[in-house]
């Protein structure tokens, strides 16, 4: 199965849902007025496309039908889809890793699935012909870097650890000084799975990043925030308390398949201005991809 199919399987849910009340909304208006966009307006919201992100594009489909006259329900549904296309694809979803070595740190709460993300991307990039270093600095959480270990020997990629307890901007310090040595393409580094409310937990993230900055100054450097697609519009709030904290550049989708509540996507694309770099749609280790804003479009909504 490609990977199209894939995505489309595992938004089923999510379009199921988000299919059901929009046409519901359609069976029940046969005029094309205020009521109807109203009605609309609300549809999203129970999809999990969050209020604010709803009445922005209610208010961009009231001017299409105005100005193009639209009359008929049908075509009020394709300017709608048309609608959340467009906020899909308005940010640049491509990785940036020009230089050698260039890296990616990873962070987010733990349980979003960050640990699985890495081995995934970590197997993409080596198939892609990279070299790969995955750094573990999740150094106090119990078995974290076993884990690791285990997805970056899936991956077949280099593993660089120090003891459990060591200081994380440390570990990733030697690194970093083990992939300039040994001309590594892409370092990736684990960082705790903060939660937001620990002020330590972020001051330590800050202190990484200081590292990165100053060992790789000129080098392509991506922070991606891993977030659980099954939490829905939690997933805008912890998208927001990580970008007071830190420069994030994109975000990695994981458990879409497992949800109705992918409608949030829309809404982190509209509000957050961050984009979407990697979607997971399974547990198998190519079952992470690159992020492609017109497939997803066309998944939700493709009969």
């Amino acid at each position: 199965m490609g990977f199209f199919e894939k995505l489309k399987q595992g938004l089923s849910k999510t379009k199921n849902a988000f299919n059901d009340r929009v046409n519901e909304v359609m069976a029940n208006f046969r005029k094309v007025d205020e009521d109807l966009m109203e009605a609309l307006e609300e549809a999203l919201i129970l999809s999990d496309v969050g209020v604010e992100t709803s009445s922005k594009i209610i208010e961009n489909l009231r001017n299409r039908v105005k100005l193009q006259k639209i009359e008929d329900a049908d075509k009020v549904k394709e300017a709608l889809v048309d609608e959340i296309a467009k906020v899909l694809t308005k940010n640049d979803t491509s990785i940036n890793l020009e230089t050698k070595p260039s890296i990616i740190m990873m962070v987010g709460v733990n349980g979003a699935g960050k640990t699985t993300s890495i081995g995934k991307i970590a197997h993409s990039l080596k198939a892609e012909g990279k070299k790969v270093m995955v750094v573990a600095a999740d150094t106090f959480r119990a078995a974290a870097i076993e884990q690791l270990e285990v997805w970056a020997q899936r991956a077949e990629v280099e593993f660089f650890r120090k003891n459990e307890g060591s200081d994380p901007a440390s570990v990733v310090f030697d690194g970093i000084k083990k992939a300039k040595e040994e001309n590594y393409d892409v370092v990736i580094v684990d960082t705790a799975g903060r939660l937001h409310t620990k002020k330590n937990l972020m001051d330590e993230l800050g202190k990484i990043q200081r590292i990165v900055d100053r060992e790789l100054e000129n080098a392509s450097k991506e922070i991606l925030l891993v977030l659980d697609g099954t939490t829905g519009q939690n997933m805008i709030s912890q998208a927001k308390q990580f970008s007071e904290v830190t420069n994030i550049t994109g975000l990695v989708l994981t458990k879409i398949d497992g949800t109705a509540k992918g409608g949030a996507v829309i809404g982190i694309c509209s509000e957050m201005n961050i984009p979407i770099k990697y979607i997971g749609v399974g547990e198998k280790i190519d079952d992470l991809q690159k992020f492609d804003a017109t497939d997803f479009a066309k998944a939700l909504f493709e009969e």
